[in-house]
Order: structure tokens, then sequence, then C-alpha cells
């Protein structure tokens, strides 16, 4: 159902974007056309849908080969390792690639009427999206974890004819299997917590794929869009590795895994798709177009940021597992700072 939700999105604002980037731009802030070549662009564009496709299923593929290879099962070191790596990954994508390009687009010179230069309206939006992601994160937990308690107890109050018939006999113990049953949900809670997570997160990468996409699929110069084919590539293939990670830890069934992973090596080749259609129409210098952009980049960075502080990063790190093993935690922080580094590294081209 989520992920169905998550399809619905992706359509609608790889609908409604489009329509609402085109339209009057300044003078002031027309393009330079020197260097346009839309037909190498547009072969340029192609070999970009299928590097990013392939490298964002593999991305999103490898946390899953776990269950072939015991060294990337969830309960391994190696799995905490490259979970690790994959935060830092999120996060740099967050606050190195998705947030400043908000700040960019709203602080831009094309801006001339409205509020947007004289209040960091980036920021804000990031926060009050971070804000609204710890609302989300922790109301639905809640709700999965009462709904489990509730069956729970359902369960335990439905003795058996067989159990009735015993129930003098062994009354201590039908006392203490009834407690059990209620105590059991622990592991269940910690499921029902990684399947929100890997929900509200493909909600952020989602959306920040599809901006990515859209970006690079209206671009008509080559000088432009070369660069961002290998950039793109890499960054997808991270970023599916940390959503692939958050996905396997929730054991969905395998027509939600398969649907989730769809979704996200699809966005950006779309997003793609989309942006070659009006690349004809669309200005990127619109003031309607760096409007919608900021904003949706600010909200998707406050999810990414949140997400990888909270969620992936800080819920490892503070496991006894880990802090009662040195070894462990140095990995643990040198994964971390290795996938950060890697990313910011490439925001240099992307």
């Amino acid at each position: 159902m989520a992920s169905r939700g998550l399809a619905v999105l992706c359509l609608l604002a790889a609908v409604v974007l489009p329509a609402l980037a085109v339209t009057d731009r300044d003078d002031d802030c027309a393009a330079d056309n020197t260097g346009r070549d839309k037909a190498q662009a547009l072969r340029l564009k192609v070999i970009a849908v299928v590097c990013i496709l392939v490298g964002s299923a593999i991305g999103a593929g490898v946390p899953s080969l776990g269950r072939r290879f015991p060294a990337l099962r969830p309960d391994t070191d190696l799995f905490l390792a490259l979970k690790a790596f994959a935060g830092g990954v999120i996060l740099a994508t967050g606050l190195v690639h998705i947030l400043p390009a908000a700040f960019k687009a709203l602080g831009s010179p094309c801006l001339v009427r409205g509020p947007w230069k004289r209040f960091p309206f980036a920021g804000l939006v990031a926060m009050l999206a971070a804000i609204a992601t710890l609302i989300v994160d922790t109301i639905a937990t809640g709700y999965f974890h009462r709904t489990n308690a509730k069956r729970a107890a359902a369960v335990t109050d439905e003795p058996t004819p067989g159990d009735l018939e015993t129930f003098d006999e062994h009354h201590g113990h039908a006392h203490a299997h009834g407690m059990s049953v209620l105590a059991a949900p622990p592991d269940d809670d910690e499921l029902v917590r990684h399947r929100v997570i890997s929900q509200v997160l493909e909600l952020g990468v989602v959306v920040h794929s599809l901006i990515i996409g859209m970006s690079l699929g209206t671009s008509d110069f080559p000088s432009t869009v070369r660069p961002l084919v290998p950039a793109l590539t890499f960054h997808q293939l991270f970023e599916g590795i940390g959503l692939g990670g958050c996905i396997v830890q929730a054991k969905l069934r395998l027509k939600s895994v398969v649907a989730m992973a769809l979704i996200f090596s699809l966005t950006t080749p779309v997003g793609i798709g989309v942006g070659i259609a009006i690349s004809s129409v669309y200005e990127e210098t619109s003031p309607t177009a760096l409007v919608v952009q900021g904003l949706l980049e600010a909200a998707a960075a406050g999810i990414l940021i949140y997400m990888a502080l909270v969620d992936i990063l800080a819920e490892d790190f503070t496991k006894p597992r880990v802090q009662s093993r040195a070894r462990l935690q140095l990995g643990l922080n040198v994964s971390l700072l290795l996938g950060a580094g890697l990313m910011s590294l490439l925001a240099i081209w992307a």
C-alpha cells in the first residue's frame, strides 16, 4: 500500500512540477545559449538513463545479497559497516548536495518579487520537513505498536478448548504463557520501526531523484550533461545501498521489496524522460521553477538529514553490541566518514 502511495506521488510530481515550471521569466535571467547542442545532449541523456537505471538497481540490490552471502546479513558486522557507509552517503546528500541547491534556487537573482530574499526559507522548510518526519515517524511507529499489542492481547484472550480443560491445573503456567505473548512484540516492534524507516526514507530519496532527473533532462548543453552521467550513476548507486539496507531490515514481502526497488530505480530515469519532453518549453530560471525546485529540495534535505542521523546512524551507533567493541566502533566511524566523503566529493560534478 505504501509503495503504491509512493508511485502515485511520483506520478503527480512528474506531471505537476513541469507545468508549474513553465512560466514567464525575467529577460535579465535569460540563459546563455553558448555551447548548446540538443542532438549530442540527447545522446548523452539516453546513456545517462541506462547507466543510472543500472546503478540504482545494483545499489538497491546489493544489501539483498545477504540471502545468499551470510556476510551481508543484517546481523553481521559487515552489514553494519555497509549501513554506516550508506548513512554517510545519505547525510552528505542532504547537507552537501540538496540543501545548498535549495538555498541557491531560493536566493537566485531571478526571484525579484516575493519574500524569498528577505528570509532563509530553504532552512525553514528543511527544519519543518525534519520535524514533520519526526512526527510521522513516531506516530506511525506508535500506531503499529498499539495495533500489534492489541492483536497479541486478542490472541491471549481467546484460549482453545484444550487450554480451558487444563486451566485449573496449570493456572500459573497459563498466566505465564499469556505474559510471554504480550512480551513477544519487542522483535515485532523493531521490525515495525524498520518498516516505517524504509518508507519515509524512500519518500525523501524519490523526491530528490525526480528533481535531479528533471534537471538533467532539461539541459541541452553536452558540457553540463557529460560529467553528470558518471556522477549521478554513483550518486544513485550509493543512495540505493542505503535504501536497500533499510528495506532488508524491514523484512518486507518480496512483492513490496521489488516495488520499492523499482520505484527508486525508475524515478531518476523517469525524471530525465520528463525533462527531455518539456525541454523546449521549460525555463529553469523562471521564478516559479526556482521556487518549486527550492522548496522541494529543502523538504527532501530535511527528510534525508533526519533519517540519516536519527534512524540510520544513531540507531546503530548506540547499540550495546557496537559500544562494547572498540574495533567495531572504529570500523563504523571510518565507514561513515568514507561514505560521507565520497558523496561530498561527487558534489564537484553533480
